[in-house]
């Protein structure tokens, strides 16, 4: 694991062979504009041909008409409708199947993270399969950021992670790695059960320091009885294929 001081002796303009960005997008008509562009901006500087995909997962704000906007201006926009909110699992799930470029890399569309910041977790995808963002702090309220780090110890020691922050969805991965899972959760369970299946491959890990900022637009569907209730479901049903010795990529 790396310290924050530890980046400025890495080279940070290392170009990738080819990159897809894409954001899950659940009513996020405030911020995905915003995305969208320091997407295809961070894009190129990256790698010379950046497929940016965002899945609408039935939004019941203006989010669609932002996108078809969008792509009236970006021809390498490529946009995922789930007719239905399918949850974020299933909103992940979607951006993987789309994914055609050798790394892909996803992040919330709620801007709580800064998309420029890709350019830190690129330098280590030299020795690692998966470049996962790890918060410097958490711009939350108390109980949310209480709940948060519980949640992280109990699933990292149950499941064995190897890494720290699995509620940071920041995440830069060898595509190759991640087309070999089959992934079947719809909701928050999917970190673990992506991580997990990612180490059951062998991959590589590094985590690297990124800055967590407060929401400026709507707010956290994960804080809901039944959302919450699924989840743990969810992880449950993770935790026994494990034990009956598959792995989180296979159907029982």
């Amino acid at each position: 694991m790396l310290s924050s001081g530890s980046l400025g002796s890495l080279e940070v303009d290392a170009l990738l062979p080819s990159l897809t960005i894409f954001f899950p997008c659940y009513n996020d008509e405030g911020t995905i504009d915003q995305l969208v562009e320091d997407a295809f901006s961070v894009g190129f500087s990256l790698t010379d041909d950046p497929e940016v995909i965002v899945v609408e997962d039935g939004s019941i704000d203006g989010s669609r008409r932002v996108l078809e906007r969008l792509r009236s201006k970006y021809d390498q926009l490529r946009l995922v409708y789930h007719e239905r909110n399918r949850g974020y699992g299933a909103a992940l799930r979607s951006g993987f199947e789309a994914a055609t470029s050798e790394w892909v890399f996803y992040t919330d569309g709620d801007g709580q993270y800064d998309v420029n910041d890709l350019h830190d977790l690129v330098p280590f995808t030299e020795n690692a399969d998966v470049v996962n963002g790890q918060k410097i702090s958490r711009s939350d309220s108390w109980y949310r950021i209480w709940i948060g780090k519980v949640y992280a110890k109990v699933v990292g020691e149950v499941f064995e992670l190897p890494i720290a922050d699995i509620d940071c969805d920041f995440r830069l991965i060898r595509t190759a790695l991640v087309k070999q899972l089959d992934l079947t959760a719809d909701s928050g369970a999917i970190c673990v059960e992506l991580i997990s299946g990612l180490d059951g491959l062998g991959a590589r890990f590094e985590e690297v320091p990124v800055v967590h900022y407060s929401r400026q637009f709507g707010r956290s569907q994960f804080f809901q009885i039944r959302r919450i209730i699924r989840t743990l479901y969810q992880l449950n049903q993770i935790r026994s294929r494990l034990r009956e010795g598959g792995r989180p990529d296979e159907h029982c």
